[in-house]
Protein backbone atom coordinates (compact mmCIF):
# COMPACT_ATOMS: atom_id res chain seq x y z
CA UNK A 1 0.00 0.00 0.00
CA UNK A 2 0.79 3.89 -0.58
CA UNK A 3 2.20 4.40 3.28
CA UNK A 4 4.11 0.94 3.82
CA UNK A 5 7.89 1.38 4.29
CA UNK A 6 10.27 2.80 6.98
CA UNK A 7 10.30 6.31 6.87
CA UNK A 8 12.98 8.55 8.77
CA UNK A 9 12.54 12.19 9.33
CA UNK A 10 14.10 14.38 7.20
CA UNK A 11 13.69 17.92 8.27
CA UNK A 12 10.52 20.03 9.77
CA UNK A 13 8.56 23.06 9.27
CA UNK A 14 7.34 25.22 11.62
CA UNK A 15 7.34 22.02 14.24
CA UNK A 16 8.97 24.37 17.44
CA UNK A 17 5.91 26.85 16.93
CA UNK A 18 3.37 23.64 16.98
CA UNK A 19 5.01 22.44 20.10
CA UNK A 20 5.06 25.68 21.56
CA UNK A 21 1.28 25.80 21.30
CA UNK A 22 0.81 22.43 22.42
CA UNK A 23 2.13 23.15 25.77
CA UNK A 24 5.12 21.57 25.34
CA UNK A 25 8.08 23.13 27.77
CA UNK A 26 11.60 24.37 26.16
CA UNK A 27 13.75 21.84 27.18
CA UNK A 28 11.18 18.98 25.38
CA UNK A 29 10.99 21.47 22.08
CA UNK A 30 13.95 21.32 21.59
CA UNK A 31 14.92 17.50 22.30
CA UNK A 32 12.03 16.95 20.21
CA UNK A 33 13.04 18.42 17.05
CA UNK A 34 15.92 16.23 17.35
CA UNK A 35 14.52 12.71 18.14
CA UNK A 36 16.02 10.77 14.94
CA UNK A 37 11.73 9.60 14.64
CA UNK A 38 11.84 6.23 12.24
CA UNK A 39 8.50 5.13 11.55
CA UNK A 40 7.34 1.78 10.11
CA UNK A 41 3.92 1.36 8.65
CA UNK A 42 2.40 -1.62 7.33
CA UNK A 43 -1.27 -1.68 5.68
CA UNK A 44 -3.55 -4.50 5.34
CA UNK A 45 -6.55 -3.17 3.54
CA UNK A 46 -7.74 -0.69 6.44
CA UNK A 47 -5.57 -2.27 9.04
CA UNK A 48 -2.77 -0.35 9.94
CA UNK A 49 0.87 -1.70 12.26
CA UNK A 50 2.86 1.74 13.39
CA UNK A 51 6.16 1.24 14.98
CA UNK A 52 7.42 4.47 15.94
CA UNK A 53 11.42 4.67 17.15
CA UNK A 54 12.99 8.11 18.54
CA UNK A 55 16.42 8.73 20.78
CA UNK A 56 13.83 8.57 23.46
CA UNK A 57 11.17 6.29 22.96
CA UNK A 58 9.80 2.79 21.11
CA UNK A 59 6.16 2.59 20.43
CA UNK A 60 4.11 0.02 18.31
CA UNK A 61 0.44 0.90 17.56
CA UNK A 62 -2.50 -1.14 15.98
CA UNK A 63 -5.74 0.31 14.74
CA UNK A 64 -8.29 -0.03 12.17
CA UNK A 65 -9.10 2.79 10.01
CA UNK A 66 -12.52 4.65 11.85
CA UNK A 67 -11.97 3.07 15.13
CA UNK A 68 -10.97 5.32 17.95
CA UNK A 69 -8.18 4.44 20.23
CA UNK A 70 -6.00 5.88 22.96
CA UNK A 71 -2.40 6.77 22.72
CA UNK A 72 0.33 9.05 24.23
CA UNK A 73 2.07 11.45 22.54
CA UNK A 74 6.20 11.21 23.60
CA UNK A 75 5.85 14.24 26.02
CA UNK A 76 3.34 12.31 27.62
CA UNK A 77 0.07 14.30 26.37
CA UNK A 78 -3.00 11.34 26.28
CA UNK A 79 -4.99 11.97 23.56
CA UNK A 80 -8.04 9.60 21.98
CA UNK A 81 -8.96 9.48 18.33
CA UNK A 82 -9.11 7.75 15.36
CA UNK A 83 -7.31 7.56 11.88
CA UNK A 84 -9.49 7.55 8.87
CA UNK A 85 -8.86 6.64 5.60
CA UNK A 86 -9.28 9.63 2.68
CA UNK A 87 -8.06 8.69 -0.36
CA UNK A 88 -4.48 8.97 -0.53
CA UNK A 89 -4.73 10.55 2.81
CA UNK A 90 -4.23 9.09 6.49
CA UNK A 91 -6.63 11.59 8.54
CA UNK A 92 -6.03 11.35 12.33
CA UNK A 93 -8.77 13.61 14.72
CA UNK A 94 -7.53 13.44 18.18
CA UNK A 95 -8.63 15.10 21.06
CA UNK A 96 -6.47 15.88 24.03
CA UNK A 97 -7.77 14.09 27.62
CA UNK A 98 -6.10 17.13 29.75
CA UNK A 99 -7.82 20.08 27.88
CA UNK A 100 -10.31 18.49 25.52
CA UNK A 101 -8.93 20.75 22.17
CA UNK A 102 -8.52 18.41 18.82
CA UNK A 103 -5.18 17.77 17.10
CA UNK A 104 -5.57 16.87 14.12
CA UNK A 105 -2.54 14.98 12.05
CA UNK A 106 -2.77 13.69 8.39
CA UNK A 107 -0.19 11.50 6.49
CA UNK A 108 -0.02 11.46 2.56
CA UNK A 109 2.98 10.09 0.39
CA UNK A 110 3.77 12.70 -2.51
CA UNK A 111 7.01 13.35 -4.67
CA UNK A 112 8.37 9.67 -2.66
CA UNK A 113 8.18 11.43 0.93
CA UNK A 114 5.95 10.85 3.61
CA UNK A 115 4.46 14.42 4.82
CA UNK A 116 3.14 14.38 8.45
CA UNK A 117 1.31 17.91 9.10
CA UNK A 118 -0.15 18.32 12.11
CA UNK A 119 -2.94 21.15 12.88
CA UNK A 120 -3.17 22.60 16.91
CA UNK A 121 -5.36 26.21 17.75
CA UNK A 122 -4.56 27.41 14.39
CA UNK A 123 -0.82 26.35 14.18
CA UNK A 124 0.06 23.88 11.36
CA UNK A 125 3.50 22.02 11.43
CA UNK A 126 4.77 19.68 9.38
CA UNK A 127 7.23 16.85 9.62
CA UNK A 128 8.44 15.38 5.84
CA UNK A 129 10.18 12.07 6.20
CA UNK A 130 12.14 9.78 3.62
CA UNK A 131 12.35 6.51 3.22
CA UNK A 132 15.51 4.42 5.40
Amino acid sequence: MTFNGDWKVDRNDNYEKFMEQMGINMVKRKLAAHDNLKITILQDGDKFQIKESSNFRTVEIDFTSGVSFEYSLADGTELSGAWTIEGDVLKGVFNRKDNGKTLTTTRIVQGGELIQTYSYEGVEAKRIFKRA
